[in-house]
């Protein structure tokens, strides 16, 4: 299968659609000094060949009350228990993102709470889950890097 390349107009369409992806075509094409229709043409083109998923909206979390942010490490009884255990946290709201992990721990969580006593409830209402065994918590004190498109530029610098 012939790998997509990506070149350096394409490069920057991503970098302002990680930044806003609800940037108009038009304001794009202005940026870059090329039609519109070649920012459709290109954005269509990274689309079909999943390169570009969708579009996400990014929520600031403290705003609304959940400043709150603990990572939990969580130990299964049994590996065969993972499906049901990660099945039971999709019923957790607070529970923001799960990894099926290899090391320390089968699934590493990232929980958003709006204090630490809610965290406690969210953390208890994990360890009840059958086939949980324990859990470790770590608790975030300050979100220090959180940059999607520095990972992007380092891509490029590798083609």
């Amino acid at each position: 299968m012939k790998k997509f390349v990506l070149d350096e107009i394409d490069h920057q369409i991503l970098d302002i659609l990680i930044e806003n992806a609800r940037t108009p075509f038009t304001d794009i094409a202005k940026k870059l000094l090329v039609s519109a229709g070649t920012i459709h043409v290109r954005v269509k083109k990274m689309e079909d060949e999943g390169i570009i998923q969708g579009s996400t909206l990014t929520l600031d979390y403290e705003k609304m009350g959940y400043s709150f942010i603990a990572h939990v490490g969580i130990f299964l009884e049994k590996t065969s228990m993972t499906q049901h255990v990660i099945d039971n946290l999709r019923l957790i709201p607070n529970v923001t993102v799960a990894y099926v992990t290899a090391g320390k721990y089968n699934i590493f969580c990232k929980v958003r709470a709006k204090s630490t006593n809610d965290a406690k409830d969210i953390i208890y209402r994990i360890d009840e889950i059958h086939g949980v065994s324990r859990t470790e918590t770590m608790i975030a004190l300050e979100e220090s890097i959180n940059d999607k498109k520095r990972m992007m530029h380092a891509i490029f610098q590798d083609l």
